[in-house]
């Protein structure tokens, strides 16, 4: 699932702690936040602390899996770097921009 909003992860943890028939205050007991603070997560309150989101997910048992999105050769007029030769070159010593 692609999650690109606040709202959006707040709905995703909401459905899937109602997929697992616990209450608001089982989840916010086991993820050591308030009731309160879990029902604004779950409304998409944009500001919510990243530990605390992240305590939540752990308890409903969701993995977050970042990516890192190229842009498109087209759009930026040149192709993708390649991180990894990059890294390879720079510790071969070949990395002559330095």
């Amino acid at each position: 699932m692609e999650i690109r909003t606040p709202h959006a992860l707040g709905a995703a943890a909401r459905g899937r702690r109602r997929q697992l028939h616990l209450t608001q205050a089982a989840v916010a007991e086991a993820a050591g936040v308030s009731r309160a603070w879990l029902t604004a997560f779950e409304a998409g309150k944009p500001t919510v602390e990243v530990g605390r989101v992240l305590a939540v997910v752990a308890a409903l048992g969701i993995a977050v899996d970042l990516r890192v999105e190229e842009p498109s050769a087209a759009s930026s007029g040149r192709e993708p770097t390649d991180l990894d030769s990059l890294l390879d070159e720079y510790d071969e010593g070949r990395d002559d921009r330095v």
